[in-house]
């Protein structure tokens, strides 16, 4: 670009509106309490959270590289929480800046010993940041090292300033190592600072299948909870979890090996009612989400192998092959690889994707080997597991004909009454687009009134759509209501679904506050699951709460205040004072185009639940159980999850109806 093509001068009163002045310092640590985003992600439960996954990963690390078999997680009643690990203790000697390594620690992002292949062979971390972020983040911050016979003690306060300097606290025998942390996440930080138990022991169990003979402990002071996980099966131990109570293909595959220093973990096997794709992948034992270079070797590799194998025994043409999206219908798998330091890559801090190149031919050359030899030595698994590639393409290429046929035919039919009711929005820029899958025309016609044009598309629904548990792709794309949602997403279903090619960058599903429009979203999320898991995975899909009350003035009609809860009610009849009267929104069709646009449509006053995979082992049990077939199994879990306020007689009777 040439000079003159800059006005380098502009206006003076820019330049007046920003100087110098206006550059702003920070240190380490208030930069992450200016941007906690940047760092755990949001500042809702999940960042919470993952200010505890940070401090465990700490203590898995040490165990993984071979020092301590137990790591203790404790909830406190004060709020706090601690954890606690058998490892060598974190460093108290000076370091050569002039402070004790362990403050070091936690005060200075990227510091750590996890650079230094020397001390650890392979760890979750990675920039040396997540001792110092839990730190920023937390009203108080403790540090209790074991080391050399002697307890160290450090304290930090107000987001990781100095309290209570490095000192000997006591004398210990010298068999005792390790360190325990204990912090208290700050509320001006979290608006909702609690810790959940549930979540805190999924992520614990998820651990234990990764670290084999490792003890997990967690106690909750609080409810007077507590649980240990262990387990000595690894991964087919996880993969057993996964699809217990499911007709298996023969049995579960797993293998284990190190190939050029990564070491490589497999766990699969082929459900005959699941017509999706569940695979779970770990890089240093964090779950990675967005998958990366270990999927693509694992995907790629058992891909080749199925064909090589059904080529060289004649189970198909030479002109002929099997596709891998096919292959992995059914699929429940576990890649976990654990990777030296010096080759470890991930993509953004979350640690979501890996990008290390090694590991994609690593793991394609050992489930190539491996998997090769398994068909080879169980002929007739290879032979069923063929016929099932081969039943679902065929079931692929029925549904994509009748997608043809359907795109062929005039809008006249009943089965394009529902995608007649889309109102598409009018950019291209698909990112920022957003799609509300709506329950009924009422709602939908004032959703189409009090939407954003540009960017906002409207989808009524004409009624509950079908339960996509167990339910083949054909099934599928003869439901009105499901294959509208997919044409209209565009981006394919199954395993022809590719998320970039996504028409919207949000999938908000809204439904009334009742039992019908729960399980309208149950059945939505149901079929995003295991159709179009990507969208999940990627944070897409949300859920709008549209708010439960108005309480206003009837006297002055522009004092009203929206409520979402029974609290948020009594507190607004207190603050607009005697003589307001209250709206109960049974329906979103009782909300005018203006107050669905202003509580539930317009971002910057909207109320949005993004729906996020936590747990796996939870989700996959839930819906098989809720949303399967076994009625008996389903009725199990009410009676031992759910508290009904009404006789034993209903109870018979919803029995006897489940049944």
């Amino acid at each position: 670009m040439e000079d003159k093509e800059l006005d380098m001068a502009g206006p003076a009163k820019t330049e007046a509106g920003y100087t110098a002045r206006d550059i702003e310092l920070l240190s380490e640590l208030e930069g992450v309490r200016k941007r906690p985003g940047m760092y755990i992600g949001n500042t809702n439960p999940s960042g919470l959270h993952h200010l505890v996954w940070e401090i465990v990963d700490n203590a898995v690390d040490e165990a993984v590289n071979g020092y301590g078999k137990k790591i203790s997680v404790t909830m406190y009643k004060d709020g706090s929480l601690s954890v606690q690990d058998e490892g060598r203790g974190v460093p108290v000697d000076m370091h050569v800046s002039g402070v004790p390594a362990v403050q070091l620690i936690y005060t200075t992002l990227h510091s750590g010993g996890k650079f230094n292949s020397r001390v650890y062979s392979t760890s979750a971390g990675l920039h040396g940041v997540g001792a110092t972020v839990t730190n920023a983040l937390s009203e108080w911050l403790e540090v209790t090292v074991y080391r050399g016979g002697k307890i160290y003690k450090i304290r930090f306060h107000d987001g990781g300033k100095l309290e209570t300097p490095l000192h000997v606290d006591g004398d210990c025998p010298q068999s005792w190592h390790g360190t325990t942390v204990r912090f208290k996440p700050d509320p001006q930080i979290f608006p909702n600072s609690k810790f959940n138990y549930d979540t805190i022991a999924q992520r614990l169990e998820e651990k234990s299948y990764l670290l084999t003979g490792v003890h997990f402990l967690l106690k909750d002071q609080i409810s007077g909870q507590s649980a240990e996980f262990h387990c000595e099966n690894g991964l087919r131990e996880y993969c057993q979890k996964l699809v217990d109570g499911k007709s298996l293909l023969g049995d579960i595959v797993d293998f284990s090996d190190k190939v050029n220093g990564i070491q490589i973990e497999v766990a699969m096997c082929w459900c005959l009612s699941d017509y999706g794709e569940n695979i779970l992948s770990y890089a240093n034992d964090v779950r990675t989400a967005d998958g990366g270079t270990h999927e693509q070797g694992f995907k790629s590799a058992l891909t080749k192998t199925i064909n090589d194998f059904a080529l060289a025994n004649g189970l198909m043409k030479p002109t002929q092959s099997i596709d891998g999206g096919d292959l992995r219908e059914g699929l429940t798998a576990i890649v976990s690889v654990k990777i030296p330091e010096a080759q470890l890559q991930y993509e953004g801090q979350t640690k979501g994707k890996l990008g290390s190149p090694d590991a994609l031919p690593a793991v394609n050359s050992l489930v190539s080997t491996r998997f090769g030899y398994y068909l080879n030595e169980h002929n007739a698994f290879a032979v069923d597991l063929v016929k099932k590639v081969e039943a679902a393409r065929n079931a692929r290429e029925a549904a994509r004909k009748a997608r043809e046929a359907a795109r062929s035919v005039k809008k006249k039919g009943p089965e394009m009454i529902l995608s007649d009711k889309l109102a598409p929005a009018q950019s291209k820029d698909y990112a920022e687009n957003e799609l509300f899958i709506v329950e009924g025309d009422s709602a939908g016609g004032s959703a189409k009134s009090g939407r954003d044009r540009l960017h906002q598309a409207i989808l009524p629904l004409r009624g509950k759509p079908l339960n996509t548990d167990s339910v083949s792709m054909d099934r599928i794309i003869d439901n009105v209501e499901l294959a509208t949602i997919i044409e209209t997403i565009g981006a394919g279903v199954g395993n022809d679904f590719d998320v970039e090619s996504s028409h919207y960058g949000k999938i908000i599903i809204m439904t009334d506050a009742d039992t019908d429009g729960a399980h309208i979203q149950t059945l939505l999320l149901t079929f995003f699951y295991n159709y179009m898991k990507p969208l999940i995975d990627r944070g897409m899909v949300y859920i709008a709460l549209p708010p439960l009350y108005r309480v206003y003035k009837k006297s002055d009609p522009k004092k009203h205040i929206y409520c979402w809860t029974d609290e948020d009610r009594e507190a607004a009849k207190a603050a607009l004072g005697p003589g307001c009267l209250v709206n109960r929104y049974k329906g979103l069709g009782e909300m005018n185009p203006d107050q669905l646009e202003k509580t539930t449509m317009k971002k910057e006053s909207r109320r949005l639940l993004r729906v996020s995979i936590d747990d796996p082992i939870t989700v996959e049990k839930r819906i098989s159980v809720l949303m399967g077939k076994d009625a008996a199994v389903r009725w199990d879990w009410i009676k031992e999850n759910v508290t009904f306020n009404e006789t034993d007689a209903f109870l018979e009777e919803v029995k006897g109806e489940e049944r």
